[in-house]
């Protein structure tokens, strides 16, 4: 059962910085799952033609799961370390979401060895699945 996320400073859990963060909160999170929300806003980088990227999609995604990570390691003082998309599979993106739609995203960690995780991730919209993908993320040693 995911535990509902304290109100943190999202800055505090992820190592990505504005303009390129695409995550507003993380809403609950546990050892195995973590869900975000994000406000879609005009004026955000990865916003073309009054819609979010497909990058953008991808990286709300390997955010929400940075995110989890920082939250598991808050509380031991450690250094939130940059991760990086390694592989992609099965990206399916039904639609871009438009200015004002708030997303909300699931990842579920498939798998995680040493300092590798593979997560499944979807993106939605008003109950509906706009993107989906399995990723495998790779943790830096380096901060």
């Amino acid at each position: 059962m995911m535990e509902a996320a304290p109100r943190y400073d999202i800055l505090s859990l992820i190592p990505q910085r504005p303009p390129f963060v695409v995550v507003d909160r993380l809403e609950s999170c546990d050892q195995g799952s973590a869900r975000s929300s994000f406000l879609v806003k005009r004026e955000h980088i990865l916003v073309e033609d009054g819609e979010l990227s497909e990058a953008g999609l991808v990286e709300n995604m390997a955010q929400t799961a940075a995110a989890r990570v920082g939250w598991l390691i808050q509380g031991d003082n450690k250094i939130i370390h940059i991760g990086y998309i390694g592989d992609i599979k099965n990206l399916e993106i039904a639609t871009l979401p438009k200015v004002n739609d708030l997303l909300e995203t699931e990842i579920l960690v498939k798998n995680q060895i040493f300092g590798i995780t593979v997560v499944e991730g979807k993106v939605k919209c008003h109950d509906k699945i706009l993107a989906s993908c399995e990723m495998k993320i790779f943790i830096s040693n380096k901060s």
